[in-house]
């Protein structure tokens, strides 16, 4: 049986994780007098090692056959790398923990992502229902903090962090092993794979989507409330884009019957490119911002159930671990690197309009990819 609430309860932990520390860290470094670059090579750690991790544990697990008890091992040793920033304020102190952290954290999520597609043996349009709790999860943490450090200071997020990870911890010790796919000698190797244009055209596009949200992930929050907003509404707002993308999980299953994938990805490109000028100019107007946030079920919720879709079609049997693995390495990794330490030295020196400008070009470079590479409109995979 499907373990439906044990995957559930794993999502909700992961993603409050990112629900805490992504919009709130980055505060709590800022606190610490850090500049925007220093900010920016710490927060693009996650993404640096999204770049070599998960293709290392992807291996491991290969190699071992078993996925959970790498994931559970990851689990116990991310809490262990952030209780390093309990004891230092130092920028290598802050620098180690990040590395430590970000390393096992980054683990995980490619493995869980495979061995929940083999659970659902085949029904994938359940993920949607799987994944929306990890958005629940994420709400519930950036709202809860967000009207917390209204009262407390921005330090106590250390904590409240620490307590989701504890929850990480709990739920990777009682998901369940799932039966690896069988392995056919007439699947195609992984070198095949890659060298279709289709999966080039995802890969590359996907590079850019992640650039372009650099700026958000590092400096949405600070942007924010350096233009006078509360901490109880930098909340709301990453609240909001959530609620969006839990919208487009809950309708995914009907879109990708009527619309091909490439075509949702081609909507969701487009409405990155507006969204981030949106941000980027319309920082004085809440009526922009909201509209902006938004679109975050389309840049961040289509593309990715679309993405991860594809992925597991082109990547069968027991390639799945390492196409999850190559999707958030080559995406989150090293296009949310780019995108981060490039917003780190254009925030005070162009200015954050013209940041989310990039941000926005880097989106559309992914359109053309889209339209140029991948060049079948009616193919739904």
């Amino acid at each position: 049986m499907l373990p439906y609430w044990r995957l559930s309860g794993y999502y909700f932990f992961y993603f409050a994780f990112i629900g805490a520390f992504a919009p709130y860290f980055t505060l709590y470094l800022q606190s610490l007098a850090f500049s925007a670059a220093d900010i920016a090579i710490l927060m693009s750690l996650m993404q640096v090692m999204r770049v070599v991790a998960p293709n290392l544990w992807g291996w491991l697990a290969d190699r071992m056959g078993r996925r959970m008890p790498i994931v559970r091992f990851s689990a116990a040793a991310s809490l262990a790398g952030f209780a390093v920033f309990f004891q230092t304020t130092s920028f290598a102190g802050v620098f180690a923990g990040m590395a430590v952290m970000a390393f096992f954290w980054s683990a995980a999520l490619p493995l869980m992502e495979s061995l929940t597609f083999n659970h659902l043996k085949g029904d994938t349009a359940r993920y949607g229902n799987i994944r929306l709790w990890g958005s629940v999860g994420f709400i519930v943490a950036v709202l809860g903090i967000g009207y917390a450090l209204n009262y407390v200071s921005v330090d106590k997020q250390l904590w409240m962090t620490a307590l989701i990870l504890g929850g990480i911890v709990a739920f990777s010790m009682v998901v369940p092993e799932a039966g690896r796919p069988p392995h056919h000698h007439d699947a195609p190797g992984l070198k095949s794979v890659l060298a279709r244009r289709e999966v080039q055209a995802v890969l590359g596009a996907c590079f850019f989507m992640s650039a372009a949200h650099g700026a958000l992930y590092v400096f949405y929050s600070i942007y924010l409330v350096d233009a006078g907003y509360s901490k109880a509404v930098v909340g709301w707002m990453w609240t909001l884009g959530v609620v969006a993308e839990i919208g487009m999980f809950m309708i995914m299953p009907r879109l990708s019957r009527r619309f091909s994938l490439r075509a949702i990805l081609l909507v969701s490109y487009v409405a990155a490119v507006i969204r981030f000028l949106m941000i980027g100019w319309g920082i004085e107007s809440f009526a922009v911002l909201f509209v902006a946030q938004l679109l975050h079920g389309l840049t961040f919720g289509s593309y990715h159930a679309a993405s991860i879709a594809a992925i597991n079609q082109w990547f069968p049997g027991r390639l799945q671990a390492r196409g999850q693995a190559l999707y958030g390495s080559i995406s989150f990794g090293a296009g949310g690197m780019l995108g981060g330490l490039l917003s780190g030295y254009t925030w005070e020196s162009i200015g954050p309009a013209w940041t989310y400008t990039f941000g926005a070009l880097f989106a559309l470079i992914g359109v053309w990819i889209l339209l140029h590479r991948w060049h079948d409109p009616k193919q739904r995979s």
